[in-house]
């Protein structure tokens, strides 16, 4: 069993990145930021790692995939409510995401996705039931 789970990201300008994140309402883990990345805490036991793409090819030694272009992959984040989901998709459209569609009710699940600063992106998921998920 895994006791963390980091997703690393590279991230243009890491400033405006950081403030971005800190604008959806995440706390940042000091011990894991610095000059070069910054941690946001997305859960108790989940880290979004954001480095600056120099930093990043350290970790990697493949090409940073060009976001306006592909997605490499996308992140699902799960919501107690269907207005936690859209209160943290007009945060996220606030802070300059782009939210490329209109919601979507499945009746078990409510979803919205949006595109942060550097084009990752990001689904958020509200299921009928905690059993759900």
């Amino acid at each position: 069993m895994h006791h963390q789970i980091f997703i690393t990201l590279p991230a243009k300008d890491l400033a405006r990145t950081k403030a971005f994140w800190q604008a959806l309402g995440y706390g940042l883990d000091p011990k894991f930021s610095g000059d070069n990345a910054v941690s946001v805490i997305l859960g108790e036991h989940i880290r979004l790692m954001l480095a600056n793409e120099e930093t990043f090819m350290h970790f990697s030694h493949k090409a940073v995939c060009d976001t306006s272009q592909a997605l490499e992959v996308l992140h699902a984040l799960s919501f107690d409510s269907r207005e936690h989901v859209d209160a943290l998709i007009a945060k996220a459209r606030a802070a300059g995401a782009v939210v490329p569609d209109e919601a979507e009710d499945h009746g078990f699940m409510y979803a919205q996705g949006f595109y942060d600063l550097d084009g990752h992106g990001w689904n958020c998921c509200a299921w009928s039931t905690p059993a759900d998920c």
